[in-house]
């Protein structure tokens, strides 16, 4: 699952990591290090340029909102429930399998939070003393401090009830891809905590490595079975996760001190 993660890197760094060809100082974002859903968020995308004379691809980087609506989706409302989409069954799902074969993106980020259930707070739960456990969050980022780059898909839809010619007649919304969580041991692991992504949680962001980005953005590939064999898990190892302030679990709270690491979790014994 991904349900919240970190984005603090400057468009101009973006642009040049992905061999961006256009970008509009207009879309930029604020660095973001609490990205909830239906923020505005920068993916990488691909595709012809509105009324430019070259009909080619170009890679862009846009400003998206996050929480995919289908194009055949009447109001945008369920948008924030489609922040995901699984690996296994994003090819066959109605929502997600048009944009699987036609519009793909990276969605850059630092990292992704997590969030464990303490023990003494499950023990609670289970006595029934307490009916909403504390959780202590985990952020999970790449070992090597590059760039999460996350695979997702995104689409456009058509708001009905605005002209034509409304700046906000049409929404261009994404979602993340998740696939099974890895069980091999972090690159570097808390000392007291989880030793493996899977120990967090069962679900994680797909993270794309380089060698996949020209081929996962690539709109000439429309085959199904090629563009699932771009969803096999990153090489184990590449990832270090360690606990940070429950500040984070509010989302009004934003800033680099929420990606402090924390000596010890706040929320009790975890392991």
């Amino acid at each position: 699952m991904c349900g919240r993660y970190a984005a603090s890197r400057r468009p101009e760094d973006l642009t040049g990591l992905f061999h961006v060809e256009k970008w509009e100082p207009t879309e930029t974002l604020a660095p973001d290090w609490n990205v909830a859903p239906t923020k505005e968020v920068y993916a990488v995308l691909e595709r012809p340029v509105k009324d430019a004379d070259d009909s080619r691809p170009v890679r862009q980087l846009r400003k998206l909102k996050w929480g995919l609506v289908p194009s055949f989706a009447k109001t945008p409302e369920g948008g924030a429930r489609m922040i995901n989409a699984r690996a296994e069954t994003v090819h066959e799902k109605p929502s997600f399998r048009r944009p699987f074969v036609a519009r793909r993106c990276i969605l850059p980020a630092d990292g992704y939070y997590e969030w464990v259930t303490g023990a003494d707070e499950r023990e609670l739960e289970v006595q029934g003393r307490k009916k909403r456990p504390r959780k202590q969050p985990y952020f999970v980022t790449p070992a090597d401090g590059s760039v999460f780059a996350m695979a997702g898909l995104y689409e456009f839809w058509r708001d009905r009830t605005l002209p034509d010619d409304h700046p906000q007649s049409w929404w261009v919304t994404c979602s993340v891809i998740t696939t099974e969580a890895e069980t091999s041991p972090l690159a570097v692991a808390p000392a007291e905590g989880p030793h493996a992504l899977a120990d967090i949680h069962p679900r994680m962001p797909l993270m794309l490595t380089e060698d996949r980005w020209d081929a996962w953005l690539d709109p000439a590939r429309t085959d199904t079975d090629e563009l699932r064999a771009l969803l096999a898990p990153p090489p184990p190892g590449l990832m270090r996760a360690y606990p940070v302030g429950t500040a984070v679990s509010n989302v009004r709270n934003n800033g680099p001190e929420l990606l402090e690491e924390l000596a010890a979790p706040e929320v009790g014994t975890l392991f």
